[in-house]
């Protein structure tokens, strides 16, 4: 199993891409930062300088049906953004 899921493709995204070089990708929950560094460099061939790491809870819902209410969550979402060194780049929109 790839601890990279995939990159995430936002306005905020690529903001911080042009601003400071940091990308950002929706990755494994159980992963850490040692890990998610490897994984980014061996996939893409680049330097990492740093990784921040951020946890979503599930989102839980609820409805009032016939049958009585209805109750569903959303999986739990890691997402991390990695720094890339000075003068690495990534192109995301490249088939690999």
């Amino acid at each position: 199993m790839s601890l990279i899921i995939k990159p995430i493709i936002s306005e905020k995204a690529n903001y911080l891409t042009e601003l400071r070089g940091a990308y950002s990708f929706l990755v494994a929950p159980k992963a850490n930062k040692i890990q998610i560094k490897s994984a980014i460099e061996a996939h893409y061939g680049v330097k990492v300088a740093d990784v921040r790491t951020m946890i979503y809870a599930p989102k839980v819902s609820t409805k009032n049906t016939k049958q009585g209410l209805q109750v569903g969550k959303t999986n739990k979402l890691k997402k991390a953004i990695v720094t890339l060194a000075a003068g690495e780049v990534i192109d995301i929109f490249a088939t690999n």
